[in-house]
């Protein structure tokens, strides 16, 4: 018998057809003798719904208000699901955020959990009752409603297990575990049967939107192991049927040192920024970068060029397109304070990355890349890398062209079936 949170994510609960398709899935993993607690979201669609209501109400609308609002969603999903449970005959029950209770901190709309208490929850669970926790939310030390930003529903779910310490999260979306990059790009990509938390972490910041960021970085502090797997197939199917997110230890004596790369992810939604002839001093680039910090926009590649014959630079930098406008308005406002000539945007650019621990004991990874990709004429405009990442920014038009010839020269591509 094991211990088990399963998390089922919005379009997995997009209605009543498809709650009774996950009703029947933890009937199955119940019905095997485990001990199971189900977090779920908003039904697809729903919180976007709701947030829209809020802005008709009031375009500065009271934060706390707004979670009550939007924590809504993942409150009928919940509801429904343990009456779906109740109806096959399986012992369930609702635990909303506040019940538990879920403690976080004092942000609404992007509150970080700090304390789960669990004894009702284990009490329950050990007589066999199927928990359902609706994710998202949590409840602050004033007693109000909070949530977890956008996607946190992975966060409760991790932040769950973590808690009851369950043997496993298994976090169930529309694909059946993570691959070396996007089937939709390269059709040999191969589904990957364990992946580091590190790897993960890596390849959820740099685009893969298999799990979000902050859920992975929570399984990685708390040892939570994590299986991505598919809630559209057969629940019958093998044991573990998806990917595991583990730590490293438990991958040794597998094939993880003669792996020189994981995977590789995309992301489109990047802007490139230059800015020309910045005065080359002390201080200049923390005129550039401090405000932007300042408005919690996110800064990932940075190149600044040496001027060795004059007393100027180029810096250039990328942010998320969403914040393109802003990151501009911000540095217009100081052009004199910062004393820059202008301004050079581009967002038809996407950066493509490539993952693996094996870099840490292989060298020319990076080589590999830049001598794949310039065999092919595709122009690399910015390069960042880490200890088991290598990312370029490329023309978004090459992004695909660049993803294949990369996943053939890495030997990550799947064996064709006879």
């Amino acid at each position: 018998m094991a211990r088990i949170v399963m998390k089922f994510g919005g379009t997995s609960m997009a209605g009543m057809e498809r709650i009774r398709n996950v009703a029947a899935r933890v009937k199955y993993v119940a019905d095997q003798g485990n001990e199971v607690a189900v977090v779920v979201s908003a039904m697809a669609g729903e919180t976007d719904r709701l947030v829209g209501f809020c802005k008709e109400a009031s375009p500065l609308y009271d934060p706390a208000e707004y979670d009550v609002v939007v924590a809504a969603g993942e409150q009928v999903t919940s509801g429904l699901l343990a009456m779906t449970l109740k109806a096959m005959g399986v012992d369930a029950r609702s635990w909303l955020g506040w019940q538990l209770p879920i403690r976080s901190g004092e942000a609404h709309a992007k509150a970080r959990i700090e304390t789960i208490e669990t004894d009702a929850l284990l009490a329950a669970m050990g007589k066999g009752q199927v928990a359902v926790i609706p994710g998202f939310q949590g409840m602050m030390e004033d007693g109000r409603v909070s949530t977890l930003g956008r996607g946190g529903s992975d966060t409760s779910a991790v932040a769950v297990a973590a808690a009851v310490k369950a043997d496993r999260c298994d976090i169930y979306t529309d694909v059946d575990g993570v691959y070396t990059t996007d089937p939709r790009i390269v059709s040999r990509a191969r589904k990957l049967k364990m992946v580091t938390y590190e790897e993960m972490l890596e390849l959820a910041s740099v685009g893969s939107k298999v799990l979000q960021t902050r859920s992975v970085a929570l399984a990685m502090k708390e040892n939570v192991r994590v299986q991505v797997l598919s809630s559209f197939a057969d629940p019958a199917q093998d044991e573990l049927p998806g990917t595991l997110i583990v730590g490293e230890e438990e991958i040794e004596g597998s094939d993880m040192e003669r792996q020189l790369i994981t995977g590789i992810a995309v992301d489109k939604n990047e802007a490139k920024v230059i800015v020309t002839r910045v005065p080359d001093r002390p201080g200049a680039v923390a005129s550039i970068f401090g405000p932007l910090a300042d408005a919690s926009i996110n800064v990932d590649m940075i190149i600044q060029n040496d001027s060795k014959d004059t007393a100027e630079t180029d810096v250039t930098f990328t942010v998320p397109r969403a914040d393109l406008a802003r990151s501009v308005d911000i540095l217009e406002s100081r052009k004199a304070e910062i004393g820059f000539n202008r301004l050079i945007t581009d967002t038809e650019i996407a950066k493509v990355s490539v993952v693996g621990v094996g870099m840490r004991s292989h060298a020319g990874v990076a080589a590999i890349m830049f001598k794949t990709l310039a065999e092919r004429g595709i122009n690399i405009e910015a390069i960042s890398t880490s200890e088991i990442k290598v990312s370029v920014l490329i023309d978004e038009d090459e992004t695909e062209l660049a993803v294949r010839v990369l996943h053939t020269a890495y030997e990550l591509d799947a064996e064709q079936a006879a």
